[in-house]
């Protein structure tokens, strides 16, 4: 079974959340979190800190992350580990996978025609609100 992780990252205030715009299918145009594959013995954490520097330029310096929930796709023989992070200070984020860019966060995140992932990012989101308090400290 494929891993792969999503990783909600909040500006230094909380305020914004970084996303991507995909360039390729799966979801090509609409509106993601960043993230990528879990390659073979490389623990979770591990891979969403490296794939977020790779996707962003974001290190283990600017960021905490916490394991929020999983999914497993038995069918699509996959699962997805998800993170949350807020950054400890501003900085600029470039990477060349996606096209970044920062959210507000008053988007209706389970729009299919804009954000990728069958209203997961909603889903996502709506827990990153209920503990938001332990999340973004």
């Amino acid at each position: 079974m494929q891993g792969y992780n999503a990783i909600v990252v909040f500006d230094e205030n909380a305020d914004k959340m970084l996303m991507c715009k995909r360039r390729r299918n799966p979801y090509k145009g609409l509106s993601n979190f960043v993230g990528g594959k879990i390659e073979k013995n490389e623990n979770g954490l591990e891979a969403a800190y490296r794939e977020l520097e790779e996707e962003t330029s974001i290190t283990k310096n600017d960021i905490i992350l916490s394991h929020l929930m999983d999914f497993t796709y038995h069918f699509g023989n996959c699962y997805l580990e998800v993170y949350v992070g807020k950054l400890n200070k501003a900085i600029a984020v470039s990477g060349d996978e996606n096209e970044l860019y920062w959210s507000g966060l008053e988007h209706n995140f389970f729009d299919a025609t804009k954000y990728a992932g069958e209203g997961n990012i909603g889903h996502i989101m709506m827990h990153v609100e209920m503990f938001k308090n332990e999340l973004l400290k």
